[in-house]
């Protein structure tokens, strides 16, 4: 087992197994983000106004956020690959089923088993990658991974509305169905926990201080010993605020606010819906240098980035109909550069707020109330837009000046958390990644 062949064969399959998981990644990320540039169509084919609409796109959200802790089990007790395929099975079959929904109704239950489906991949991705690269490689290929969730960003902005015009929404959905199939096949076959599977070496020894001394915490006593903690709550506080923020915009409401306030058809709110994707991809990386090298702090770089999504809802809120063509560019990547990309430090933080042994929990709980935020903000925003009433040509100007004034509400609550937020720099024990 020695051999130089058997020593190549998984520094090579490994990026085999990276390439599959992360188109999985991607589709993942498309789903999340998909009503955006289709809702206008969706709420006028299934005869659905902006609550009804709010509570179609949070669907996906509410059991991601409630999965997360069985997925780590469940990936524990049957294993990542088995986890990852069953359930992208039934994310692809729910998309299909979404296409061909007749009613909100039945497109309310199609996606919220495209969010059970989707929910069950990211945690056991970091089980899989902890298996196939060293530790040294490990924060590289997670903040790569990051990437590639905003290149499925970015899939569900332009790209879906020239397919939405080829082939209809319904057609969309049905083809990206069959398209998640066809990855869950592909990870089946190709895809394997460790490399000890294949009969390679494992790619990385077991650091001793990650050896349990006594029994193995429980996972109850794990989350007790979470949420009992104040380094909890107001990290957990701000991914709900800022995340509920961006998906509100992101996920839903971002679509019908261009065509509806700008007048633009579907191809050019998406190419600006784009920006956002692109901001993800380009700062995942950036904000992970700032907070490691520049700034050597956690706290700073979520107070900076919440600071300016604060600046961001005020400049939308007051001036809703007054910007040009480039504004709008620039400000929807703003708004994914500083409101999505700045996770990876969130993510940072809490994994140094708690002791090795219960840090995957802890992760675990803290990746639910993004979900949750996005899965209260997207009604909350339909709602108000209900109550001023949609016309022929849609919601008035008005309607999303009073929607984003909630924002503003909801951005000064997630700063106010980030300053509460300890910081866990300096406790990492870590150098700064390259």
């Amino acid at each position: 087992m020695n051999s130089p062949l058997s020593q190549a064969g998984p520094g090579l399959y490994r990026w085999i197994v990276f390439f599959l998981l992360a188109v999985g990644y991607l589709l993942v990320n498309f789903h999340r983000l998909c009503p955006a540039v289709v809702a206008v169509d969706l709420m006028d084919d299934l005869k659905a106004g902006g609550s009804m609409m709010g509570l179609l796109a949070s669907a996906y959200f509410y059991p991601y956020a409630l999965m997360q802790i069985p997925s780590g089990l469940l990936s524990d007790s049957w294993g990542p690959r088995k986890t990852i395929t069953t359930f992208f099975i039934l994310a692809g079959l729910s998309s299909i089923a979404f296409g061909f929904a007749s009613t909100a109704g039945w497109a309310i239950a199609a996606r919220v088993f495209v969010g059970v489906g989707v929910a069950m991949f990211f945690v056991p991705i970091m089980k899989i990658l902890t298996c196939w690269f060293t530790v040294s490689e490990f924060s590289f290929m997670t903040g790569l991974f990051i990437a590639v969730g905003g290149a499925g960003a970015l899939t569900a902005a332009t790209p879906l509305a020239y397919l939405s015009m080829w082939i209809g929404w319904r057609g969309s959905f049905i083809f990206i169905g069959v398209v998640t199939l066809v990855s869950a096949a592909a990870i089946w076959i190709f895809v394997r926990n460790t490399p000890e599977e294949l009969g390679w070496p494992a790619v990385r020894l077991k650091n001793p201080s990650e050896e349990s001394s006594g029994q193995k915490i429980r996972l109850w006593t794990a989350m007790k010993e979470v949420v009992k903690s104040p380094r909890f709550w107001p990290l957990s506080l701000w991914y709900f605020c800022n995340f509920g923020l961006f998906y509100s915009f992101g996920g839903l409401w971002g679509g019908p606010y261009l065509m509806d306030v700008y007048r633009l058809s579907k191809s050019e709110a998406g190419a600006i819906l784009s920006m956002m994707a692109i901001a993800i991809i380009i700062g995942s990386p950036i904000f992970s240098f700032v907070s490691d090298r520049v700034l050597r702090s956690r706290k700073k770089a979520l107070v900076l980035s919440t600071f300016v999504m604060l600046l961001l809802v005020l400049a939308i809120a007051f001036f809703t109909a007054q910007f040009n063509r480039p504004m709008l560019y620039v400000w929807c990547f703003l708004w994914g550069f500083f409101g999505c990309s700045s996770s990876v430090i969130g993510f940072a933080a809490a994994k140094e707020s708690f002791p090795i042994s219960i840090a995957g929990t802890a992760i675990g709980l803290v990746n639910g109330f993004p979900f949750l935020g996005g899965a209260l903000m997207q009604p909350l925003v339909g709602y108000v837009l209900d109550s001023f009433g949609k016309g022929p040509a849609g919601y008035p100007v008005e309607a999303y000046s009073q929607a984003f004034l909630w924002y503003i509400a909801v951005a000064i609550v997630s700063l106010i958390s980030a300053f509460c937020i300890h910081e866990t720099f300096a406790e990492s024990g870590e150098a700064p990644s390259a």
